[in-house]
């Protein structure tokens, strides 16, 4: 499983392969060229040192609290069931599904 930490964009380099950003561990430095031209104020989603997504600043607050959740399990303590459903209210109560190519064929 891989995790992208959601950061925001401070600045960028004059080739715009680059962006200065600052996120939950602090300020990095991110190339981007996956995502292409990024500008300050935006939000990205990072994993290895590279920009993967331009996401909405609602979209960076979810990231963000799934990952405290997630942290919060981590650590071993008592978790709080309600930060877990909302965390993670997209996969609470569903089956999880198989993506259509590994579905048996009908």
């Amino acid at each position: 499983m891989c995790m992208a930490i959601p950061m925001q964009v401070v600045g960028t380099s004059p080739d715009g392969m680059r962006a200065s950003c600052q996120g939950r561990n602090g300020p990095t430095e991110v190339d981007t060229l996956i995502t292409g031209p990024v500008a300050p104020g935006q939000w990205v989603l990072t994993f290895l040192g590279s920009a993967r997504e331009i996401v909405s600043a609602d979209e960076a607050a979810r990231v963000d609290a799934a990952l405290d959740a997630l942290e919060a399990v981590l650590r071993g303590g008592p978790v709080d069931r309600a930060l877990l459903d909302e965390a993670f209210a997209d996969l609470v109560n569903r089956e999880p599904e198989l993506p259509e190519h590994l579905r048996p064929r009908q």
